[in-house]
């Protein structure tokens, strides 16, 4: 298990609320799911997605397609 890289407290707070530990954790999010988090913002996003990369790994991928009404 790979610690989450350093982010911002209300990001790192977020992260903690929502169950998320470690690396392998965030493969299961989407970065869209990922922004919604209320305290993350988009530079702490970049951090996890580098730090995801440097392990080989990645956010899970957003779904496509049209937004439903």
């Amino acid at each position: 298990m790979t610690d989450i890289p350093k982010v911002a407290k209300p990001a790192a707070r977020a992260l903690s609320q929502a169950g998320f530990s470690n690396l392998e954790q965030l493969t299961n999010i989407s970065e869209k799911e990922l922004l919604e988090l209320h305290g993350m913002g988009p530079n702490a996003v970049e951090r996890i997605k580098a730090a995801l990369s440097d392990h080989g790994l990645a956010l899970r991928p957003s779904h496509g397609g049209a937004p439903s009404k």
